[in-house]
């Protein structure tokens, strides 16, 4: 009875044994293999085993993760898509985020859980949202994998859960985690993220021991199953150079994350400090557009390979509906509309005469305005000896008054003027010689003037000065230049004599102005009027001056900075954030007491006060700067 009972217990005793041995046997037994590269240029630093096919695991999720990335760029899907969660998905075993079935999630949620969480469900939700099923996306994942270079990879799930046929090696991880970093530096930064919100908590890195642990580590993913062991695909950088290692078979996180360390090191230690960035090449796109079609019974070639058919969608014709014709007239009805459009137009100018037609047979000259008597009366009391003086005149002395030339003497030049005219035909040529002389010397000459009839419209007659008509002159201006002088009316102009003698404007006879000829330059003239025009102006005080538009005077001050670098940086970010509202402005550092002050020059009060309200409400420091 005790012998029984003693090979029970030593039967029950190696049951345990072996029970124990084969749950062990995997983390111990996992294949192991390395990679280092230069993520640089790819090269090849420190390699074991890495073509060997094994199980990646959750390594796979870079994969699922670089497809999300894609579909986002060429439009399939957007970060705040809302993908529906499947029964599929809450069966997923190990690692998830515990979704549930009918939820809507985001992308960008569902990326975070994925990357850093390494959460299952999260996975097969991204899979069935781009591709509508797991085996679609898985299929799509191998077709980017071989565009990538990785020729010993195939994928059969988007989680990495072992599976028949579902695997890889170290040299394709390695080659994948290099174009994550290049292909979407702007999704990279997620891996190196300690935790983040995936829309229904925080969710830690996997990673983060590694991340805090090795210096200048920057992600990018964990795996692990039995049947793979401890994996890590690890990236880092220090100064200019950068080193991607992968390990397949870790015992351990521990063991795993210091074989990693160890293989970091190996490549800082052996990598060159300067080496030419030689990015990889983008695969080409596999998306929805791609669709992999088998050679049918009956094709020219049964033994092809698969096909590859590119479905275009976009609209190659116009569907706007194509014009009615117009209709077309014969050569006969346009010759005869012709015809009759030239007899029409002679039979109109035979019955119309050209003087009828001429623009010249208008009358369109408006008759002159008759001056009253009145208003030449109020000239002559509003004229102003201030302005004759600026205009070059002078007051006559009384004694040049008495020397005038009386009617008899005007009568005589008359008389001997017409005899002259019989005897010399350039009696006219002369006259007015002598005339000039006598204007230049010292004694002065009346200007005298002839009357002019002219039989079309009266004109304006120039004023004739006589002692027997009015009362006698009171005052005599001399000094103005002839150009103020109007020329007889009726009378010859020679254009190549010089100017002798000129009428005087009409002017009341009450007045007792006389007008002569004296030499005054057009410089003192000028400088006279404009003296004149700001003696009677009030002056205009100045306050400032700018040459710049006057109602773009405010500003927008963002504060004083220790650096010049941070006060760039801060305009830099404003005028980013602001570009509308800052479009104008212009950008100023002022250096004051040690410190450098950022702002906004050049914008309107409007503009000043909106930028200002716009950058409170986004938290940024601003004061609008008044003129």
């Amino acid at each position: 009875m005790q012998a029984q009972i003693m090979r029970r217990m030593g039967l029950g005793i190696v049951v345990l044994a072996w029970t124990l041995v084969a749950a062990l046997l995997p983390l111990s037994a996992a294949p192991y293999a390395a990679m280092v590269m230069d993520a640089r240029n790819g090269e090849v630093i420190h390699a074991r085993n890495h073509d060997t096919k094994l199980h990646p695991a959750s390594l796979t999720k870079m994969m699922t993760l670089y497809l999300a990335f894609e579909a986002v760029k060429h439009g399939e899907v957007g970060l705040d898509t809302k993908f529906k969660v499947s029964r599929r998905a809450t069966l997923a075993e190990c690692v998830c985020l515990g979704l549930r079935e009918g939820q809507r999630i985001s992308l960008r949620h569902l990326i975070r859980a994925a990357a850093l969480r390494s959460a299952n469900d999260a996975a097969v939700v991204i899979a069935e949202g781009i591709s509508g099923s797991v085996e679609a996306f898985a299929d799509r994942m191998t077709r980017t994998a071989r565009a990538m270079g990785m020729r010993n990879t195939t994928f059969k799930n988007p989680h990495g859960l072992t599976q028949a046929g579902h695997v890889s090696t170290a040299r394709d991880m390695t080659i994948l985690g290099r174009q994550l970093f290049f292909d979407y530096p702007q999704y990279f930064n997620i891996f190196s993220r300690r935790s983040d919100f995936a829309g229904v908590g925080n969710v830690p890195n996997t990673n983060r021991r590694f991340l805090d642990a090795y210096s200048g580590a920057n992600g990018i993913k964990t795996g692990y199953t039995r049947a793979a062991g401890f994996n890590l695909t690890a990236s880092a950088q220090r100064g200019s150079k950068h080193i991607i290692a992968t390990m397949f078979g870790g015992s351990s996180t521990a063991a795993r994350n210091a074989r990693v360390a160890e293989l970091l090191d190996m490549g800082f230690s052996r990598a060159k400090s300067r080496v030419a960035v030689r990015a990889p090449a983008t695969p080409a796109y596999q998306g929805r557009d791609m669709l992999v079609a088998s050679p049918r019974n009956g094709d020219d070639d049964p033994n092809a390979g698969a096909k590859t058919i590119r479905i275009v969608t976009a609209v190659r014709t116009s569907l706007r509906p194509r014009a009615r014709p117009a209709p077309q007239l014969s050569e006969d009805m346009l010759v005869a509309v012709a015809e009759g459009v030239d007899v029409s137009i002679s039979e109109t100018a035979a019955e119309l005469s050209l003087a009828e037609l001429a623009p010249e047979a208008l009358d369109v000259s408006p008759p002159p305005r008759p001056v009253a008597d009145g208003d030449a009366a109020e000239i002559a009391e509003t004229l102003d000896t201030t302005l004759a003086e600026a205009a070059g005149f002078t007051l006559a002395a009384p004694e040049d008054l008495a020397a005038l030339s009386t009617d008899a003497d005007i009568e005589a030049l008359d008389a001997a003027a017409t005899d002259q005219d019989a005897v010399d035909p350039v009696a006219d040529a002369t006259d007015t010689t002598e005339i000039a002389q006598v204007t230049d010397t010292s004694e002065t000459l009346s200007l005298l003037a002839t009357e002019t009839q002219v039989e079309s419209d009266p004109l304006p007659q120039p004023a004739v000065v006589a002692q027997n008509e009015g009362p006698a002159p009171d005052m005599l201006w001399t000094g103005a230049p002839e150009s103020f002088l109007p020329a007889p009316i009726g009378t010859d102009i020679d254009l190549n004599a010089e100017p002798t003698v000129s009428t005087a404007p009409e002017l009341p006879a009450e007045t007792g102005i006389i007008l002569t000829r004296s030499a005054v330059t057009d410089e003192e003239l000028a400088t006279a009027m404009v003296a004149e025009r700001f003696a009677a102006s009030e002056p205009q005080v100045i306050s400032r001056v700018s040459t710049s538009d006057a109602g773009r005077l405010w500003g927008v001050s963002l504060g004083a900075f220790n650096s010049r670098h941070d006060a760039e940086r801060s305009l830099i970010t404003v005028r980013m954030a602001e570009s509308q509202a800052l479009a104008s402005g212009i950008s100023r550092i002022r250096q004051v007491k040690g410190r450098f002050e950022a702002s906004f020059a050049g914008l309107t009060q409007s503009e000043a006060d909106r930028a200002c309200a716009r950058l409170s409400a986004r938290g940024m420091d601003c004061a609008v700067a008044t003129p």
